[in-house]
């Protein structure tokens, strides 16, 4: 008796699993596809670029500092040489500053990350979880992200349904 309820629990265990659909998606590939998340990308770049070249600004003025101070060291009275290497001092710790404040964990590049880009990757989740639940399946992975697919059928791929369902053709091969 026992060995027969066993045998009903591991089937119907082994038929629960069945049932269950797995799918993936790429999300870089969907988000590829995307002419917002490429503008997006691009004004991030550009304010990207701004900061870091008034970063590189801000570090030559140091090293100029440096350079003037080491030329004119033998010239310099001891009080001279502290105050200057003070205000070389503080010009690094206002560069460190800066760059803290633009491109640091909470700095305005990732404010400016999340109100560009975070829009769009809620619309593409929102896509996802449609299609998924349109199509029955029980787990969608993304294969862009942390998880690691050794191998994907690419019959269960199911970008190309995202990005038909976000109103985009996967089929189109211009690139953003």
């Amino acid at each position: 008796m026992k060995r027969y309820i066993l045998s009903i629990i591991l089937a119907l265990t082994f038929t629960a699993i069945q049932a269950q659909k797995v799918g993936y998606v790429d999300t870089d590939y969907i988000l590829s596809k995307l002419p917002e998340y490429a503008d997006a990308q691009s004004q991030l770049d550009a304010i990207s670029a701004e900061w870091q070249s008034q970063m590189e600004k801000r570090y030559q003025l140091i090293d100029l500092m440096y350079k003037d101070l080491q030329a004119e060291e033998i010239l310099l009275t001891d009080d001279m040489k502290k105050k200057r290497m003070e205000a070389i001092k503080s010009k690094e710790k206002e560069a460190l500053e800066y760059q803290r404040k633009k491109f640091g964990i909470e700095g305005e590049l990732y404010v400016e990350r999340q109100k560009l880009v975070k829009p769009i990757q809620e619309k593409v989740y929102k896509a996802i979880k449609e299609v998924s639940r349109a199509s029955g399946y029980a787990i969608m992975m993304d294969k862009a992200g942390a998880t690691t697919l050794i191998y994907t059928n690419p019959k269960y791929n199911k970008s190309d349904a995202v990005l038909k369902k976000l109103g985009f053709d996967p089929e189109d091969q211009s690139e953003f």
